[in-house]
């Protein structure tokens, strides 16, 4: 199986229907295919597979906890495919959002990674908007606070994940630096 072509024929199949969602997972997945050089060879692929199934568990059919990321990552496991779970599980810091709504226990049951291919993934999200269009990581977290409100769980969360969500950032562009000689664009 081609893990790259299965992750994007399964997230164009089940998120089209759903709003902006197929359009958001296929930039944040071309993202990560124009950074795929900051993680190992044998791990580009896995990279962007997750990349186009991040957002997987907003697919009707798969929504049980109305968690994202954990029902995502619920399906990915009974497809057999355990690191890419946990991938989609801990995306974008979603621990944080997942401790607010009592579901750490949930997603303890994933390993979260914590590697260049996890950076790279959030970087990717964080730097592809809603409906496709690139933006930075300030312009993608006001984007979402203005989308969600002030007051919502996922914004109080992220506020909470900032500084692991901008570490991310950072030990990727540096990543990213190092392979074009140095030259560092900050995404801030």
């Amino acid at each position: 199986m081609d893990l790259v072509a299965w992750a994007a024929d399964e997230s164009q199949r089940r998120l089209a229907p759903v709003g902006s969602r197929w359009a958001h997972s296929r930039a944040v997945a071309s993202r990560a295919r124009e950074i795929a050089a900051v993680v190992a060879p044998s791990d580009r692929g896995m990279l962007v597979a997750a990349a186009y199934l991040h957002d997987i568990g907003y697919a009707p059919e798969l929504v049980m906890s109305d968690f994202h990321p954990l029902d995502g990552a619920r399906w990915l496991q009974k497809q057999g495919l355990e690191r890419l779970a946990g991938l989609v599980a801990h995306h974008t810091g979603a621990i944080f959002e997942a401790d607010a709504l009592g579901l750490a226990d949930a997603m303890g049951r994933f390993h979260d990674e914590r590697s260049a291919v996890s950076d790279a993934l959030m970087y990717s999200d964080l730097t592809a908007g809603p409906t496709g269009e690139r933006m930075s990581v300030a312009e993608r977290l006001s984007e979402i606070e203005s989308r969600y409100g002030l007051d919502s769980v996922v914004v109080r969360a992220l506020d909470t994940a900032s500084e692991s969500l901008l570490a991310a950032v950072e030990r990727t562009e540096d990543r990213l630096a190092t392979l074009t000689g140095g030259v560092r664009t900050s995404t801030h």
